[in-house]
């Protein structure tokens, strides 16, 4: 469904990203996991046409990539809300080419979804920060991508909530099962919510090592199954469980 071919990226002098190939299939939850500065953002801005490669190319479906797509949503760190526009108001933005009858089916149908039918007409000021990150995929969903794209969606919310999230997101992408690319710094984010995480590392960024999770879903973060995955992807990373950034939240 997705496919990175040999994708380098170069700002100016600096490499940012050197010959990175992934292949992604249908309905799979890839998460992109690495040190700062290994280039897993600019990965996933390229991803999303918001970046031209320097070298290689980007396919969905086997078109090539090089500029925003309707079939791609986009997930940011921070929710990017319209503060002088309700809940629904930001939901229905982005799918305003559709006729009014359809614009309301869709948004009253993800509204429900994410769980804020109670509050389509409040004002972004209004809402915690998780509810906001709700309408931002809310917002995203409702253009019904084939492939989301999340930067570090939880990473600005507290430990509680970002769990809450994290389950939240998987019973969303149980009803279709859109293809999701993530780009995480939790070790335990990318494990709960992964079926393979993609291990980047170096200046520039290179795949240092692909990892499948078989472990069965849900998936509870105290089970000695999951720690020992958890201690897998360090050891990958090349870190020890005493860099609290990196095992837990960066």
């Amino acid at each position: 469904m997705l496919r990175i071919d040999h994708i380098s990226k170069q700002f100016g002098p600096v490499v940012a990203l050197d010959n990175v190939g992934l292949h992604v299939r249908p309905g799979e939850i890839v998460t992109l996991v690495g040190t700062s500065g290994c280039g897993k953002s600019t990965l996933l801005r390229i991803v999303a046409g918001l970046d031209v490669p320097t070298k290689g190319r980007v396919l969905i479906n086997e078109e090539p990539i090089t500029a925003p797509h309707p079939a791609v949503g986009v997930i940011f760190q921070e929710p990017r809300l319209m503060p002088w526009l309700t809940v629904r108001q930001n939901v229905r933005f982005g799918i305003a080419n559709l006729p009014d009858a359809e614009q309301e089916q869709r948004t009253t149908a993800v509204l429900e979804r994410v769980g804020l039918t109670a509050f389509a007409d409040a004002l972004p000021r209004q809402l915690s920060g998780g509810m906001a990150q709700r309408v931002a995929i809310a917002r995203a969903l409702v253009a019904q991508p084939s492939l989301l794209l999340l930067d570090e969606p939880f990473s600005a919310l507290d430990p509680f909530t970002k769990m809450k999230l994290q389950d939240h997101l998987l019973e969303i992408w149980s009803y279709d099962r859109p293809t999701l690319l993530l780009v995480t710094h939790d070790i335990e984010e990318a494990l709960v919510l992964s079926d393979r995480v993609v291990v980047l590392r170096g200046h520039p960024g290179r795949i240092h090592q692909t990892l499948s999770v078989d472990l069965p879903r849900p998936r509870r973060r105290t089970d000695p199954d999951f720690q020992q995955w958890k201690q897998r992807l360090l050891d990958a990373l090349d870190v020890t469980t005493d860099e609290p950034l990196l095992a837990h939240h960066a």
